[in-house]
């Protein structure tokens, strides 16, 4: 048997994050879908939106191209009252509101363009390739297998954090 390529298990954790993902959108209705704990805490529509775009943007930016969020026009179809720009981080509880969304399948059909995307780079990636830095702004300077594993690594935290958020929702 031939020795996994980086590309291959790279490949292999953003398709995990597909697995939650779809797995917390199965079955779920608006109400649940935007359902805040206490009243401010962030609802299963915000993790899921922020995990989208900040993996989008993130993989975008390292690959050198167009998010999907922009090319695909989804800040139009979101039509959130936020800057377009928005990836949910830093966000306060008034822009976690914000986040409010009537069709799940809009969220899983962006979600599934990003996993699309990503994965399609991911298969391109050399293993000299995870040597690049792709970031000077940290110390030490961020490298792409670094990024890549960070993005899959907050992905998952969100995800598990949507996942238990949909556990506490019971219905009324």
């Amino acid at each position: 048997m031939a020795a996994m390529k980086p590309s291959e298990l790279l490949e292999d954790a953003f398709g995990r994050i597909d697995v939650i993902v779809s797995r917390v959108l199965k079955d779920l209705d608006a109400q649940t879908l935007n359902w805040r704990p206490e009243g401010t805490g962030n609802s299963i529509a915000w993790l899921l939106w922020h995990l989208c775009r900040a993996q989008d943007e993130q993989l975008a930016g390292v690959a050198g191209i167009q998010s999907v969020w922009s090319a695909g026009g989804y800040a139009a179809r979101f039509a959130f009252e936020l800057d377009p720009a928005d990836t949910g981080y830093g966000h306060s509880a008034a822009q976690v509101g914000a986040v409010h969304i009537e069709e799940t399948d809009l969220l899983h059909e962006y979600h599934l363009a990003v996993l699309a995307q990503s994965r399609e780079f991911v298969r391109g990636v050399r293993d000299e390739d995870l040597d690049t830095v792709v970031d000077t702004r940290w110390d030490p300077p961020v490298t792409l297998g670094v990024r890549l594993i960070s993005i899959v690594d907050d992905c998952v935290q969100h995800g598990g954090q949507a996942a238990y958020v949909k556990g506490l929702k019971r219905p009324n």
